[in-house]
């Protein structure tokens, strides 16, 4: 029996009835890639300073913990925090973001890790650590969820890097 179904299996993938392109969770190359731009324009919009365009795909109920563990829920919330910031403590900076893991639960929800780092800053927030050469750094979780064709960040958690105590 198992060799009619891996034989079926292996017909199926030759004449193109089964697609590779989509992983066990049923996610496609194309979901991979959007969530991969979605992470590129947030990046491109921040070192531009723009917040609107930084939260345009920030989801209208979605929920924003910041670097400093202040909590913030919907898009409107979301936006303004970042206009804030970007144009003030945050302006001229420059964010580099790197997904360190991209992990689709289902066809219709991700969890992304995202590694942060952030320079050129006006002023440094209370109690955030400063690497040696100068840089923010920070790991960010998106939750994300696919809506009409669209990714939509409706969790965005924001945790500074900071050195481990000495062992004892």
């Amino acid at each position: 029996m198992k060799v009619y179904v891996v034989a079926g299996i292996l017909i199926a993938l030759l004449s193109g009835r089964i697609s590779m392109a989509q992983d066990a969770n049923g996610s496609s190359r194309q979901d991979f890639a959007a969530v991969e731009t979605l992470v590129a324009s947030m990046t491109d919009a921040w070192n531009r300073g723009d917040a609107v365009a930084f939260s345009n795909h920030f989801a209208k109920d979605g929920g924003f913990t910041n670097i400093l563990g202040a909590v913030y829920y919907g898009h409107e919330a979301f936006q303004e925090r970042h206009a804030e910031i970007l144009n003030t403590i945050y302006k001229g900076s420059v964010l580099k973001q790197t997904i360190g893991k991209l992990r689709f639960i289902r066809p219709d929800v991700a969890i992304a890790d995202i590694n942060a780092e952030l320079t050129n800053y006006q002023k440094l927030p209370p109690g955030v650590h400063v690497e040696s050469d100068g840089a923010i750094r920070a790991k960010l979780q998106l939750v994300l969820i696919k809506e009409k064709g669209a990714w939509w960040i409706t969790a965005y958690h924001n945790v500074a890097v900071t050195p481990l105590p000495p062992r004892p």
